[in-house]
């Protein structure tokens, strides 16, 4: 698809929705099982219960089923379009005011720097050495199963009622492109009932502190009764022990895992990840200001294509920009349709405004730069620098 230039102060999107992507009413809340009919009690699953669920085989407690392929998209791949023919762009250089401005405002905010040179400093030259970045986002969602439990206190058990929904039919809320997000679903008719494995169905476990006695040797007399010859150790009453108080001498202490309730009520949890994955390059400028301080900074949009999936820029008049976007597109479609499910894509273009800024001050010349739509300021030789104390 060829460039197409953002005109004005309107961002110009256009494209197809994800023809694969039907998310849930807002509001409406994603599949819940129905309360199981009366029975005499429920029944503890089969110990196989983690192999058998049909749909889930394969998911583990704990451990997690790994990442779920989506199906099949059953709709055409829609194909790339060319647009129009180009402009040529030309974005003005900033005015010197302009740069002397951001040059103070920079110095004023450094406590140890001197406004002398960013006041009283001529400028000699100045030079554009605007450049491009390109970024590609690709909005995904990840879905991904492991067995879970929670304490049973009467909970509907439904488990094998009806086959349980495929992981990737049921519904989730609508979110945000672009925005990550997550949500957790316990899956329908998985929950069965079963003795908690951590204590056995007993509620309570041996206390780890005295090893389940109740009671442990006193440290005040080392378990023999007594201190300084006859007399008995108050602090046991010469008994030689003395209760245990991390089970206030009852030798147990509730289950954790079950918080005493005995049984357990085990489900399959659906985890959806909503993930925006980007990658960005920025064209390489020889002013000799790092690329890394542009990430900090935006600049004019001069294209925005958003769509189910997005075709390269074809005919932007930087060949890097082009080269960056063939390569990102290819990767991003490649990587990401194998474990996830693509629900949009978007691709910008910003024209970032770098200004060489050289000045001379007390007789020497320096430089500093001004860039991005914030006028950021990079002055590294800065030539008015004190140590500050802290008292």
């Amino acid at each position: 698809m060829e460039y197409q230039p953002v005109l004005g102060n309107q961002n110009r999107t256009y494209g197809m929705a994800n023809p694969g992507y039907i998310p849930a009413a807002e509001g409406v809340p994603a599949m819940f099982a129905p309360p199981a009919a009366e029975t005499q009690g429920p029944s503890a699953p089969p110990a196989s219960m983690f192999d058998n669920m049909p749909g889930y085989e394969g998911t583990v407690p704990g451990g997690g089923g790994g990442f779920l392929p989506p199906p099949m998209p059953s709709f055409p791949v829609p194909q790339p379009e060319r647009g129009p023919e180009q402009p040529h762009w030309n974005i003005p250089s900033i005015t010197e005011d302009t740069a002397r401005e951001a040059f103070v405002l920079f110095a004023s905010s450094k406590c140890c720097y001197s406004g002398g040179p960013a006041k009283d400093g001529v400028i000699t030259h100045m030079d554009a050495f605007n450049t491009y970045r390109y970024r590609l986002e690709t909005f995904t969602e990840l879905r991904s199963t492991e067995w879970s439990h929670e304490p049973y206190h009467g909970q509907p058990v439904d488990a094998f009622a009806q086959p349980p929904p495929g992981p990737w039919d049921i519904a989730a809320k609508a979110p945000n492109f672009f925005v990550d997000d997550k949500q957790i679903i316990k899956v329908p008719y998985t929950s069965s009932m079963k003795a908690c494995h951590a204590c056995v169905g007993m509620g309570r476990k041996p206390c780890k502190d005295c090893a389940g006695a109740g009671n442990k040797v006193c440290w005040v007399c080392n378990g023999s009764g007594y201190r300084h010859g006859e007399d008995r150790c108050h602090h046991c009453s010469g008994r030689g022990r003395e209760n245990c108080s991390h089970c206030q001498g009852q030798g147990a202490k509730q289950c954790d895992t079950c918080r005493g309730k005995q049984q357990l009520l085990v489900y399959i949890n659906l985890t959806i990840k909503w993930t925006n994955n980007t990658d960005n390059y920025v064209v390489e400028q020889s002013s000799g200001l790092q690329l890394d301080n542009l990430s900090k900074v935006s600049g004019k949009e001069l294209f925005k294509d958003s769509q189910y999936l997005v075709y390269p820029v074809m005919s932007f008049p930087d060949p890097t920009v082009v080269n960056a976007s063939q390569r990102f597109v290819n990767e991003h479609q490649g990587k990401y349709s194998r474990t996830s499910r693509i629900l949009q894509q978007r691709q910008t273009i910003e024209l970032i405004p770098v200004t060489k800024v050289t000045y001379t001050w007390k007789g020497k010349s320096h430089i500093y730069f001004v860039y991005g739509n914030e006028f950021k300021v990079n002055a590294d030789d800065y030539p008015a620098t004190c140590c500050c104390t802290v008292m």
